[in-house]
């Protein structure tokens, strides 16, 4: 999250969505009042109590708004990155399991394992996009939806719209994989379409 009162923009911070590139970039033109919120790389808490205890930048709007106050929330650009939701998976499986190597004898058996467990869904990274960006009635609240899929051309609108210059974005925090197509059966792409179904919805994704 990052609420720039300089610049007079809000934007919420999506997991596994290029982010972090976002930030690093956002970062250079924030002023003295600005406020970001953000766990890894630079670990910064937001001045506002009742999310500045979340151990992560991964605020989601509704709880913004009621931080900022509407005043601010009404007059500010608000933004945010969306991803496929079956790139997104598979990024978050390979993210969560670097370490652990489970997935490269037996891919498509492993992700079938995570996408099934039920534990994942307390997890922020493996949360649906959709609720970082709605109030509580499924309604959009932000402004403008940058998309992963072209994440330089939309952060390059976003500067034109917040009047910054624009730059190349750095590649942080990427999750080494193939081509998401390469690891998905029906069954798993079914599964992926159904713990994300608002995300195809709202978003207009497909396979």
């Amino acid at each position: 999250m990052i609420v720039s009162h300089k610049h007079r923009f809000i934007f919420i911070a999506i997991p596994k969505t290029g982010t972090h590139a976002i930030r690093f970039a956002l970062r250079k033109h924030m002023g003295e009042e600005d406020v970001e919120q953000v766990k890894l790389f630079v670990d910064k808490k937001s001045p506002y109590p009742h999310i500045s205890t979340i151990p992560h930048g991964h605020i989601k709007a509704k709880a913004i708004r009621t931080a900022v106050g509407e005043e601010v929330w009404n007059s500010y650009f608000k933004f945010a990155c969306v991803r496929n939701p079956w790139d997104k998976f598979i990024s978050y499986a390979f993210f969560m399991q670097r370490k652990s190597g489970l997935l490269s004898e037996e891919p498509l058996a492993m992700l079938k394992k995570i996408a099934k467990d039920p534990r994942q869904k307390k997890k922020i990274l493996f949360s649906a996009q959709h609720d970082f960006v709605t109030d509580n009635s499924g309604k959009l609240i932000i402004d403008e939806l940058c998309r992963y899929e072209d994440l330089q051309g939309s952060y390059d609108k976003i500067c034109q719209r917040i009047g910054i210059p624009t730059e190349t974005l750095e590649v942080i925090n990427k999750s080494e994989h193939l081509p998401y197509r390469d690891y998905y059966d029906e069954e798993l792409r079914d599964l992926v379409r159904t713990l994300y179904a608002k995300d195809v919805e709202l978003f207009n994704y497909q396979f």
